[in-house]
């Protein structure tokens, strides 16, 4: 186990800067989500601006170098952007590895990557990562290597081979990323063949989605209380106990200042939000800073792209974990609100009103109409009593003549069958 120490640069001349307190709370919750780190303690570093060559001044480097070696730290996490030359500096006067807010979310990703696209964006991101690290951020980068004519001209300097072998990885990287969203895109056309709406599961990192997943899909997603416990999208078809039928797609969560690298690395991983026809925002509703959550997760949706037409429902999750007035004030204000449901993904507190909205936003009008099917259509008729669209038939010397009940929606993939 590596014993890391976890900085919040508190830095006063940040105009957006958050409360600082619960910012190092999940800096150090960020910390804990890998295996192999012992998170020995935290501190908030107050700072009127950041130092360009240290992060820090000259004094608090020295009691924190101090503290570090008395507490035996290998590691330090700064939550928040650290150049190459201050992490440079910083590791040679404090004599541990280092790592920036950026690094620290990427090794996470690292770790918990599972399916190939997974694997394949957390490594294009830690390679784009890396490349701006290259910037005589080690004295090894700065020698020259001759030209022989196979790679890199006369005079290339180590930190552009390096940069251009970073480049070229890239590409393969992407290359493969290329088939495999490809794959990804063949078998969803072959989901929408079978039309079940999708619905989308979106929220801040450790919001409860996959606790919700699990509950209302039988499957078994990691679900722990921990930030980043779900990294690939997964889907499931499932029949909601008001018997409709829907794909339930769980998401990467979203968390403040994500890394530029990640962000574009991610995107796809996301698509499945921007086809959804409903989203259910899950929000951690016993979190202190809840609002400021929602707040980053309605503007990642927004650079996403995501159309403000698809109908969103707010969940208010984890009222479990709330008490007394807290909890009375939580439920009264969901109830006024028409879009919020207060839930809990653990105990199924107020899931059926959440569903039955979802079943009725989804199935939208009804109508009634009569169809007339010949007997060799047995795939169409099919179809129809599969959805459970079908109200009552009968049989004549031309066929079957069925009465079915549904939406425009039906009606349109019907007619594509």
């Amino acid at each position: 186990m590596t014993r890391a120490w976890v900085l919040h640069p508190d830095i006063r001349s940040d105009r957006d800067r958050r409360d600082a307190e619960m910012a190092l709370e999940e800096a150090m919750a960020l910390a804990a989500a890998l295996p192999d780190l012992e998170v020995a303690g935290g501190a908030v570093v107050p700072l009127r601006d950041p130092h360009p060559g240290t992060l820090f001044g000259s004094g608090k480097i020295e009691e924190l170098a101090e503290q570090l070696k008395a507490d035996e730290i290998e590691l330090v996490l700064v939550d928040g952007p650290v150049t190459p030359v201050q992490q440079r500096n910083l590791e040679k006067a404090w004599k541990v590895k280092l790592l920036d807010r950026t690094g620290l979310i990427l090794e996470i990703f690292s770790d918990r990557a599972a399916t190939r696209e997974g694997v394949l964006q957390v490594e294009m991101a830690h390679l784009s990562y890396q490349r701006t690290r290259l910037v005589r951020a080690w004295t090894h980068l700065e020698r020259q290597r001759g030209g022989l004519g196979f790679v890199g001209g006369p005079g290339e300097t180590q930190i552009e081979a390096d940069r251009r072998a970073i480049d070229e990885q890239l590409v393969r990287l992407r290359r493969q990323l290329d088939r495999v969203v490809k794959t990804r895109d063949l078998h969803r056309k072959a989901r929408a063949k079978v039309p079940f709406p999708i619905v989308a599961l979106v929220g801040y990192t450790n919001a409860g989605k996959s606790t919700l997943f699990n509950r209302l899909t039988g499957a078994e997603v990691m679900a722990k209380d921990m930030l980043f416990a779900t990294l690939d999208p997964t889907m499931r078809a499932v029949r909601l106990p008001t018997g409709i039928e829907v794909i339930l797609s769980d998401t990467v969560g979203f968390i403040s200042d994500l890394p530029t690298e990640l962000v574009a690395a991610f995107r796809a991983t996301l698509e499945e939000v921007l086809a959804a026809d409903i989203i259910l925002h899950v929000r951690d509703i016993s979190h202190p800073n809840t609002t400021e959550q929602a707040a980053d997760v309605d503007a990642i949706m927004k650079s996403l792209g995501v159309d403000e037409e698809v109908p969103l429902l707010e969940v208010w999750n984890k009222v479990d974990l709330l008490d007394g007035e807290s909890r009375d004030a939580i439920l009264t204000r969901a109830a006024r609100e028409e879009d919020v449901f207060a839930v809990s993904a653990l105990t199924g507190e107020g899931l059926q009103e959440m569903l039955a909205e979802v079943t009725e936003r989804l199935q939208g009008e009804t109508v009634e109409e009569e169809l007339r099917l010949a007997f060799d259509d047995g795939r169409r008729r099919s179809w129809l009593f599969n959805k459970g669209l079908v109200q009552h038939e009968h049989q004549d010397e031309d066929g079957f003549v069925v009465k079915v009940r549904w939406t425009a929606k039906d009606r349109a993939q019907f007619e594509t069958l």
